[in-house]
């Protein structure tokens, strides 16, 4: 059934205005502590201010102030799209106050949009790298230029001011929605037949358009995504596909090309086809989203198998040491994933959410908030070289975290996903409420016809297994809580006491509902077996045939250089996982015996015999991935060879 929405707006990311479930903001879903209510508190006090520092340091904050005193361009400094992280800092800061109401937040977030508005000139373009003298005319570079692309970010920081702060008399609103008429005027149906190289403006303009209830913005974010694939942008090395500008959305099968222009433009086309009711569309984007899943995503949940590009490799593509997995592309993913899910409600989508989360976004940054991996990759050959604080990392780099990039998309990124993440945790419909993501909660909503839900989430999960929800108001009718139960959790258990009454059974992975007028202090227990598995990956991944990965529940765990001591190596690249060998846990950690490579075997490295492995198995720890490298440098690996 497909619920029209009627309740309070969600102060969300995203706010469809139609779907099988509604998101639950963060005035109804409140992380309360945990795995990632940590990672909040660290984002809130460290990572927001790191950025803050790095915005200013670098240039990228005072280049608006160029603009305003005529210094341009001659002292602009940072890449053509470096107002965007600008726009990603402040939809940071808005999700933040949001989440805590931090009075000295409030006072930097209005300092910063005065000096950005100070900057748009009359007719509402804003923008620091185009159109002054000297610089390059406005939409003169569309392939490159991202002016299109810092919008839509902005606009997204316009969406988070007005849905945590909707009296907020800051004049961000006003000013995206002075540059969204100015896009309206220049690309609409009788304006310039292009599009941005770098999809995000479409996100954008859709949850403006939900925002401000102006249909223009719809529409124009409708006309970007039908204009994909028309070949409007000029060749490149990559071709268009790098793009998305090669093949039109609706006739797509998969994702390919620039893994986060991909999913950017995947989110915004399911804004546009949910709120326009195009079924064609949602179809196309489900297809490619289930080929995507199914044969271009690491186990990590991470996208992007090319460094060259930032791109989606062909079908089964997924080298461990090429690895790209941009912590965008794995957000963009989030994104995509999260408005499926929304919009059908199929559990799948909040998997694949829920393992991006745990591998990637956790990953990235450093327990202090203030180093980050721009790139994700499973298997380190060579120890990586500590950054320096006080440098800009010059792009990508895979070996260790780096407090800032010249391309820094990701730390703001990072930033704006866990200030809001309580908005993605839960979701209602006419008859209740769904659980799909598991962490330490307060959920207090009103569901279509009135009846008050408000209960509280215990569970140290992932450390263990158990989520356990108690009731803490009477119910006036029946209504229907619905639990994810993970792929993985074959053997999970539901326990539910009822009116006094327990009971327990089984429950398959998918979807447990428990139906019931709750009574306050009632309790539905979730348990699901955190046992660790080996997983083997499809044998048309020909970069990890042979080898086996090490799981237990969403975690993703990994072999460190630093842990191999007892084996009396020091590289990952000289053990094996012993022949069918099973994980053992202890005391919280994971082990698995290992058996070192036969170093006598030098020379030519093939051969008509198998190579052997030497010696007796030794039991190693692993580490959670998202861990990998919190030790000093290290060589790592996440699939493990498996001895002949």
């Amino acid at each position: 059934m497909t619920m029209q929405i009627t309740t309070t707006v969600p102060q969300a990311p995203v706010a469809p205005s139609r779907g099988r479930l509604r998101p639950l903001g963060q005035q109804e879903v409140r992380i309360t502590g945990g795995f990632w209510g940590e990672r909040q508190a660290v984002n809130a006090v460290a990572t927001l201010d790191h950025i803050g520092s790095r915005l200013e340091s670098e240039g990228w904050l005072p280049n608006f102030d160029l603009a305003v005193s005529g210094g341009l361009p001659a002292g602009r400094r940072g890449r053509e799209f470096s107002d965007s992280e600008v726009y990603k800092y402040l939809e940071a800061l808005a999700w933040e106050i949001g989440r805590t109401g931090d009075p000295a937040l409030e006072e930097r977030f209005r300092a910063v949009v005065a000096r950005v508005a100070a900057a748009q000139e009359a007719d509402g373009y804003l923008n620091t790298m185009f159109g002054r003298e000297g610089q390059g005319a406005r939409w003169s570079d569309l392939e490159w230029g991202h002016e299109l692309y810092c919008l839509g970010h902005l606009f997204q920081a316009a969406v988070a001011r007005v849905r945590t702060r909707p009296d907020a008399d800051d004049e961000l609103l006003e000013l995206a929605r002075r540059a969204a008429d100015m896009v309206c005027r220049e690309f609409g149906a009788d304006g310039r037949d292009a599009i941005c190289g770098h999809a995000v403006v479409e996100v954008g303009l859709a949850e403006l358009a939900r925002v401000t209830g102006e249909e223009r913005y719809l529409e124009q974010a409708r006309l970007f995504i039908e204009r994909h694939g028309r070949g409007s942008l000029r060749d490149i090395e990559w071709g268009r596909k790098y793009f998305q500008d090669d093949i039109p959305v609706r006739q797509a099968e998969v994702l390919r090309g620039h893994a986060v222009r991909a999913n950017y433009l995947s989110a915004g086309a399911v804004d546009v086809a949910v709120d326009t009711g195009d079924e064609e569309m949602l179809a196309a984007l489900r297809r490619q989203w289930d080929r995507t899943v199914a044969r271009r995503t690491y186990i990590t949940g991470g996208q992007g198998s090319h460094h060259q590009d930032e791109a989606f490799g062909e079908d089964w593509e997924l080298p461990s040491d090429r690895a790209y997995s941009e912590t965008c592309a794995s957000i963009g993913s989030i994104m995509f994933a999260w408005r499926l899910l929304l919009e059908g409600g199929d559990v799948r989508h909040a998997d694949l959410i829920e393992r991006t989360l745990f591998n990637v976004v956790a990953t990235s940054p450093a327990p202090d908030g203030r180093s980050f991996y721009y790139a994700n990759t499973l298997h380190q050959r060579v120890p990586g070289v500590a950054a320096d604080p006080d440098t800009t990392s010059p792009r990508a780099s895979s070996s260790l975290r780096a407090p800032w990039f010249e391309v820094s998309c990701c730390p703001p990124n990072v930033a704006r996903t866990l200030a809001s993440l309580d908005a993605y945790l839960a979701t209602a419909d006419d008859d209740g409420v769904q659980l799909h993501q598991y962490a330490p909660a307060r959920v207090h909503t009103v569901l279509a016809d009135g009846s008050q839900v408000r209960f509280d989430v215990a569970t140290t999960y992932p450390a263990s297994g158990a989520i356990t929800i108690t009731h803490i108001v009477d119910a006036a009718r029946p209504w229907t809580l619905s639990l994810r139960v993970p792929s993985w959790a074959d053997g999970a258990v539901l326990r539910t006491v009822l009116d006094g009454v327990e009971q327990s059974r089984a429950v398959a992975p998918g979807v447990s509902d428990v139906r019931h007028a709750f009574r306050s202090g009632d309790v539905v227990e979730l348990v699901l077996p955190m046992v660790p598995r080996v997983s083997q990956p499809d044998p048309r991944i020909d970069a990890v045939r042979g080898c086996v990965a090490i799981e237990r529940g969403p975690e993703v765990f990994a072999l460190e250089s630093i842990d191999l001591a007892a084996a009396g190596v020091d590289d990952v690249a000289q053990v094996a996982i012993a022949a069918d060998s099973r994980p053992v846990e202890r005391d919280g950690r994971i082990s698995v015996p290992v058996v070192v490579v036969d170093a006598a075997k030098d020379g030519w490295p093939y051969g008509s015999a198998p190579h052997r492995h030497a010696g007796t198995a030794v039991e190693v720890p692993l580490v959670p991935y998202h861990e990998w490298a919190e030790r000093g440098p290290s060589t790592m690996r996440v699939w493990i060879p498996v001895a002949d």
